[in-house]
């Protein structure tokens, strides 16, 4: 039998074309499931423990005055992660400070410095949040960037403007499915988009002012807060360092 050399030259280009442009699409999609993986994980680990910090802090503080000023202090200025409830619960008040060290002669002196050590922990955990955030800003930056690249080298209307001029007459079944059909639309699902913005998943934080810069401040709140709790913030449950 006859073999039309035209015919499968053209399959062969057709074929080329697709595995090199899906086998592009199947990495970056596993790239930007890597990330989206990423991303899950930073907000289950890091951003929780930030979480945990802040409620500690208001916590103590209590008074939403009091939550505000120290958040302009800190250089946080946005109300991350409040919620009324938390000053009152018991519960989670046990929870945010199981096995929390507390040093101290006094009662006072203890709950001042029970205050610098969340504030310490939470300048820590905020400094790592930031550094795997950044991170993960240059792996978007990097897929978005991958994916430019790549249509710049290979435009897609044009490949499959190509595609459909090969295609042309020829109805012996070679052609497959892979230019049948397509149009405007068929362009637009193939298009591979760049992974969505971090900030739509992560709060951005931004980075806090150093302990050593507001102690003073700190130990005014904690003389401030300290009255406001009725039982005087029972501290018999945390270890004494």
């Amino acid at each position: 039998m006859d073999v039309d050399i035209s015919k499968v030259m053209t399959y062969e280009i057709k074929k080329e074309m697709a595995e090199r442009y899906f086998g592009f699409r199947k990495l970056i999609e596993e790239d930007k499931e890597k990330l989206a993986a990423l991303v899950r994980r930073q907000s289950l680990t890091s951003e929780q423990r930030i979480v945990m910090d802040l409620v500690r802090i208001y916590i103590l503080l209590q008074d939403r005055t009091l939550i505000e000023r120290f958040l302009i202090l800190s250089g946080i200025e946005e109300v991350l992660f409040y919620d009324e409830y938390l000053l009152s619960s018991l519960t989670i008040r046990a929870r945010v400070f199981s096995a929390f060290q507390v040093t101290g002669l006094t009662r006072a002196g203890r709950f001042k410095n029970l205050l610098l050590d969340c504030y310490e922990l939470l300048v820590a955990d905020v400094d790592n949040y930031r550094e795997k955030f950044g991170e993960l800003l240059d792996t978007q930056a990097f897929i978005a960037a991958e994916i430019k690249l790549f249509y710049q080298k290979n435009d897609l209307s044009s490949m499959l403007g190509f595609l459909r001029q090969l295609d042309g007459d020829d109805h012996s079944g070679l052609a497959g499915p892979i230019v049948t059909g397509v149009g405007d639309e068929m362009a637009a699902k193939l298009r591979l988009e760049p992974p969505e913005a971090i900030e739509h998943h992560l709060p951005v934080i931004p980075p806090l002012v150093r302990p050593d810069q507001i102690r003073g401040e700190l130990k005014k709140m904690a003389e401030e807060a300290l009255v406001l709790h009725p039982d005087g913030f029972d501290l018999s449950g945390l270890s004494r360092g």
